[in-house]
């Protein structure tokens, strides 16, 4: 047996997730890899004769992972052969068995329902009802019915009709949207779903999962203040269970080098760090990022002991060791430490300045704007445009846009008080071939690492850090053209998210959309997106807002990645189970249609399992003497509510009336025939 743990742990210690940097194996991340079914441990196991006897059965040809008999086996004390390491863990609280607790994995949150799944969904109507939890290993059957895949409906493509340059790119000239029903669904379409998010998400896996690369949320914060339409009053064991199961199908969602970022505040930041230290594993965290929301000046009244100005993002990888850490900048002001002295010997007169728009003819390969304008006649001045902003971003490293051209006989002086009161930065040559720069009347004695392209604009900069003030919240009321006050994140706090954790093209997610902020950022960046929102803000929901996006929307980040309007989004809703029969019972007008419709409920399943109805044909006395519209409002309370929305396998039940072409769109968007 020794000679098989030795096995056990020489193939698992091939996986540097299983390994710490001193060299000591990791059982607790080994465990948690196994019970998550980490397909890379599956795999690890499976390459190896011995292991996959051990460990797998076959049934019918296929391997199954017992991932039981693997737990008892990393926890065996015989386990770990290194002396100090087995010595170091017979140390410690045990269970009842005399495992050791430490090796267990049982050291976590632990809360009331923790285990379940909540069947609620998250707007105040559901509020008003009792909560209901489902056991996942008593009420295996209801959680399976709960999360299968739904059918989708009422699906439409909204795409951009308007003007469109000599290049092809959208002007945001006459621009409109055009809507139109469709029946097929592509890899490349941005995706927007109208219905509860943890039935949207447990949806999306079987199209998406291990696909996207970036989730950001900005969940209800539980404060008790649901004004802009959440319920945001749980206790902490629902709100709990709430995030705990829509956390661990995004984990599913996300690809390997995937990330995902929760927006939160002070209010439940300690309970959601420790759970998604256990579902994402702590070796995946990031860093929480303090985010500075407002300033202390703008408050009429003193809150008891400090003033709140401070948001929480939590920031996780899926897997540390696979996500791509990019460096981001952000605009400092003039620093006075920066100033150069400038030699005597320096000559003016050697100096060149050249307009960043000859460098970008000139790379176009035109050596003059006559050569350019026989090419493109009037429409040279479009495509130069175009040509100065691809080049200035893609040597944001190393080239200055000189805004106005200068006379190589001005002195220092003259050049230094020429940009005081602009925020031009203007770039002079030495002989050698060095540069220097000239930010706000002062020279700069650092090189053009310290000088980033920020939203168009070359300025000071510093590394990004775990503080984030600044980014300015002021005027994101009026963002997108929706005006939703609470609630809301600016959208250069989004594309911030965006440009630490994805490339262009990546797949992002929101399945707490709001108004639609993270999705119109990706729509301006050139990302594909999904969001998910069960709430209906009417004027401001994110589908109006993302038709402004389509139309060349000017506010929020457009300036800065020069949107002018284009592109297209899918939008869907989650096919309600039960609502014909709500409508049924809501326009039944004798009791003769209120027994049709019971003994259709019954029949179909509609009716609550916590509900017999022999008990109601017990006491049919007492329900006839119910007036007529409190009978109406029995049967509208004794709906299953599980069942509300209609489940992918019952597509063609016609009781459902799921229309042909809604079938049609189902079947492209789940892959199927």
């Amino acid at each position: 047996m020794v000679n098989f743990y030795e096995t056990v742990l020489e193939v698992l210690k091939t996986d540097k997730r299983f390994v710490a940097e001193d060299g000591t194996f990791l059982r607790n991340a080994v465990y948690e890899a196994a019970m998550q079914m980490d397909v890379d441990l599956i795999h690890l196991l499976l390459s190896n004769e011995e292991t996959t006897s051990r460990f797998f059965t076959d049934v019918d040809g296929v391997k199954v992972f017992d991932k039981t008999g693997f737990a008892w086996v990393i926890n065996n004390r015989q386990f770990l052969p290194d002396s100090y390491t087995h010595f170091k863990n017979k140390i410690g609280l045990a269970d009842a068995n005399g495992d050791l607790i430490s090796t267990s994995g049982k050291v976590e949150l632990v809360f009331p329902y923790k285990d379940c799944v909540l069947e609620g969904g998250q707007t105040k109507e559901d509020q008003k009802r009792q909560e209901i939890f489902y056991n996942a290993e008593l009420a295996p059957d209801e959680v399976d019915r709960l999360l299968y895949p739904k059918v989708l409906v009422g699906a439409k493509r909204y795409t951009y009709q308007g003007d469109y340059d000599v290049l092809g790119k959208p002007t945001g000239e006459n621009a409109t949207v055009q809507s139109e029903s469709i029946t097929d669904f592509s890899d490349s379409d941005n995706l927007i779903i109208k219905g509860n998010n943890l039935l949207a998400i447990s949806s999306l896996l079987k199209r998406y999962e291990g696909q996207v690369k970036c989730i950001y949320i900005d969940p209800p914060y539980n404060t008790g203040d649901d004004e802009f339409g959440y319920n945001d009053k749980f206790n902490h064991s629902s709100w709990l269970v709430f995030m705990k199961d829509r956390l661990m199908l995004a984990k599913r969602l996300l690809r390997r080098e995937g990330a995902i970022f929760v927006h939160i505040d002070h209010h439940e930041l300690g309970y959601l760090n420790v759970l998604m230290d256990e579902i994402f594993g702590v070796e995946n965290k990031v860093q929480i990022i303090a985010v500075k929301t407002a300033s202390p000046a703008g408050f009429k009244t003193v809150n008891p002991g400090p003033i709140d100005v401070t948001e929480y993002i939590l920031f996780y990888t899926k897997q540390k060791s696979a996500f791509n850490f990019k460096k981001a900048y952000v605009p400092v002001g003039y620093n006075k430490n920066y100033n150069l002295v400038l030699s005597r010997t320096d000559d003016v007169s050697s100096w060149t300045f050249r307009p960043i728009k000859d460098v970008a003819r000139e790379a176009a390969g035109f050596e003059t704007e006559k050569d350019a304008k026989k090419v493109y006649g009037d429409s040279w001045k479009i495509i130069l445009q175009h040509l100065i902003e691809d080049y200035a971003y893609n040597h944001a490293e190393n080239v200055v846009s000189i805004r106005d051209p200068h006379k190589p006989t001005e002195t220092v002086k003259q050049l230094m008080v020429k940009s005081k009161n602009t925020s031009s930065v203007l770039e002079y040559q030495r002989e050698d071939g060095s540069s220097a720069y000239i930010y706000k009347g002062g020279a700069l004695a650092f090189y053009s690492n310290k000088m980033k392209n920020i939203d168009g604009e070359m300025v000071i900069t510093e590394l990004l850090s775990d503080f984030w003030n600044h980014i300015s919240w002021a005027g994101i009321a009026n963002e997108g053209g929706v005006k939703l006050k609470n609630g809301k994140k600016p959208e250069k706090l989004i594309k911030q998210i965006f440009e630490l954790s994805t490339e262009p093209g990546d797949i992002v997610m929101d399945f707490h959309l709001g108004s639609g902020t993270s999705c119109a950022v990706a729509h301006k960046m050139g990302l594909q997106y999904i969001g998910c929102e069960q709430l209906d803000y009417g004027k401001n929901d994110s589908l109006v807002r993302l038709q402004n996006v389509i139309k060349g929307d000017t506010t929020g980040i457009s300036k800065a990645v020069n949107w002018r309007g284009g592109g297209s989004f899918v939008y869907c809703e989650l096919a309600k189970l039960n609502q014909t029969i709500v409508g049924e019972i809501e326009v039944a007008t004798d009791d003769s249609a209120l027994s049709d419709i019971y003994g259709r409920m019954v029949k179909s399943g509609f009716i609550s399992y916590k509900v017999k109805p022999s008990d109601i044909d017990d006491a049919s006395e007492e329900y006839n003497a119910l007036s007529f519209e409190d009978k109406k409002r029995f049967l509208m309370e004794i709906l299953d509510k599980n069942l509300l929305y209609v489940n992918l396998c019952d597509i063609d039940d016609e009781e459902f009336g799921i229309s042909e072409e809604d079938k049609a769109f189902n079947r492209s968007f789940y892959r199927e025939g």
